[in-house]
């Protein structure tokens, strides 16, 4: 085992290759037509030369994971020691990440380039602004909000209904205090004082469509569909109407062609799009992912938080809209994270403890069945931390021998693809047996929007009942009676439990989904249903990882990790 360091060390000594030495692994021609350099070591793939690429046969790995704790459960982090894994063996493989948002990196989480001795790098571009997608999906964002001012102060020809404006402002920072803003306030004649809102970047409608769409032209449609208000006599004003679409599209121009970077080994690592899957959709860019299907055997992608949201909208939104399907499953989890949900604090995760650990089981096994569902094959990634026993080992290998699930022990944070080499001969012998015609939705299109959410409730977060007043059944029943009833949904709730109460740990059953607010996202194609106390603009914590990102001597970034 190498000597521990700290993830900036490991990052700042690695030795990465230029990067046009990356994308000729896999073929990439170095000229203008195919990538454009954004330096040394970042690159922005050519939507022209994407198009041009031919489709082959190659295995889509989903990662995944169990229910998130404080102890950590490390997803980036394998599916980067994954993709090197698969490369060790000879497999030619892509990962396709998020990009990280500025919010987590300044709030609670930091960054999000993996760990160890299995990251993507130049990490610390990568977690703070990268090539500038993000700042250019919150400035199409937030152009809209101000062409639909602009509209009302100039005449409102369209008869928008200042008090039922839908849209909502964005920012990618934690910022609790822009949840609830009053804005024109200027005392100018036409000036209409009304109530407004922000939401993080991530949660942006822009962004799910960003992520959601083929190409450019697909992208300027879904933008001009986005539902931004209401008319004084309740019908719906979009986008188009106000001619952003043309505008909006112009600002991502750049954004929308995909980040080329790569691992600390030096294989190939793409990273585009970003939304969270507590409040959204969860998923990286569909154009990343059918980019790195065209040019490699394999493609890594993971879907954010556990599997119960991250996996569960990447099959039912992304799969449904994009045609692509996984050819297996890996499941992430830590001995630590599991004795966090069999009762144990934080403190106590250091000390071998098989009675926790068996306690918490039945979250992993909640996150199995769940997968099965789908009908897709699962292996167990267990993420090894050093203070792991063998007995604490022995016991999770049993219990899914017990119940026909190949596990494996991965210490990719310390060894690199070495350490990933079994998750990556396990994933090979999945990926062969896969039959992708098996694969199936948890719902139809045609399910009433009520129903799939009842569906996800009961079959995926072992909820009883779904819970809405009478308001939000006559919203949904509009929404259907107006043509959205198709649409697959995006539930936002916390990220902690099953359930939408977040201190409910392990595997809570017969608990109830309470709806409180329910937002079509008509451009994205899907509807946005918040449960619980969950926030699309979340706050800082009561000490953010802001209070230790410094400069020192040298230049150097201090504290992101």
């Amino acid at each position: 085992m190498r000597k521990v360091k700290s993830d900036i060390e490991i990052a700042r000594k690695s030795k990465m290759k230029p990067i046009e030495d990356v994308l000729g692994k896999f073929n990439i021609p170095n000229k203008p037509f195919s990538f454009s350099p954004m330096g040394r070591h970042i690159a922005k793939l050519n939507l022209e030369y994407i198009d041009k690429l031919k489709e082959k046969k190659s295995n889509l790995i989903l990662v995944t994971a169990i229910t998130p704790t404080p102890a950590g459960e490390g997803k980036t982090t394998t599916s980067v020691g994954l993709n090197d894994g698969l490369n060790k063996i000879g497999k030619k493989s892509i990962v396709c990440l998020r990009e990280p948002s500025l919010g987590p990196s300044f709030g609670m989480k930091g960054g999000a380039a993996g760990g160890g001795y299995a990251q993507v790098v130049p990490m610390e571009q990568i977690n703070l602004h990268f090539t500038g997608d993000f700042h250019a999906i919150t400035s199409a964002h937030n152009l809209l909000s101000a062409l639909i001012d602009n509209h009302i102060y100039w005449g409102n020809k369209l008869n928008i209904d200042p008090e039922n404006i839908v849209w909502r402002r964005v920012v990618d920072l934690n910022d609790r205090g822009l949840r609830k803003i009053k804005i024109n306030l200027e005392k100018l004649k036409a000036n209409v004082p009304r109530d407004d809102s922000f939401d993080i970047t991530v949660a942006s409608e822009v962004m799910a469509i960003f992520c959601l769409s083929n190409n450019i032209k697909d992208l300027e449609e879904k933008i001009g569909n986005i539902t931004v208000a209401y008319t004084k006599d309740k019908k719906p004003v979009y986008a188009k109407d106000l001619k952003a679409n043309g505008p909006m599209t112009v600002l991502l121009k750049e954004a929308i062609r995909p980040n080329a970077v790569q691992t600390l080994e030096n294989n190939l690592a793409i990273i585009h799009g970003g939304p969270f899957a507590n409040i959204a959709h969860g998923c990286n860019s569909i154009i990343a992912t059918k980019t790195a299907l065209k040019l490699s055997q394999y493609v890594i992608t993971e879907a954010g938080f556990g599997a119960d949201l991250g996996a569960e909208k990447f099959l039912n939104i992304k799969c449904r809209k994009s045609g692509i399907q996984p050819s297996c499953v890996v499941l992430v989890a830590t001995i630590r994270a599991l004795k966090m949900h069999g009762g144990l604090e934080k403190d106590d995760l250091k000390k071998e403890n098989l009675d926790a650990l068996k306690k918490g089981l039945p979250n992993l096994y909640r996150h199995i069945v769940n997968i099965v569902q789908f009908n897709l094959n699962v292996v167990v990634a267990i993420n090894h931390f050093i203070t792991d026993t063998d007995k604490e080992i022995e016991l999770i290998k049993k219990f899914c021998s017990e119940h026909g699930v190949k596990v494996s022990l991965c210490k990719h944070w310390s060894e690199g693809g070495k350490g990933a080499k079994d998750l990556a001969k396990n994933v090979v012998e999945l990926s062969k047996k896969s039959k992708k015609d098996k694969f199936r939705f948890l719902y139809s299109d045609e399910t009433p929007i009520l129903k799939k959410i009842e569906k996800i409730a009961k079959n995926i977060y072992g909820a009883e009942s779904v819970e809405c007043d009478d308001k939000i059944k006559e919203q949904v029943k509009n929404l259907e009676k107006d043509g959205f009833g198709k649409f697959p949904v995006c539930i936002a709730k916390t990220q902690y439990s099953f359930s939408t109460d977040p201190k409910l740990k392990g595997a809570p059953s017969g608990h109830t989904l309470s709806i409180r607010e329910v937002r079509l996202s008509s451009g994205a194609e899907f509807v946005v249903v918040v449960c619980g106390s969950i926030m699309t603009m979340p706050g800082l914590p009561r000490v953010p990882a802001a209070d230790n990102i410094k400069l020192n001597k040298k230049g150097e970034i201090e504290g992101l990790f």
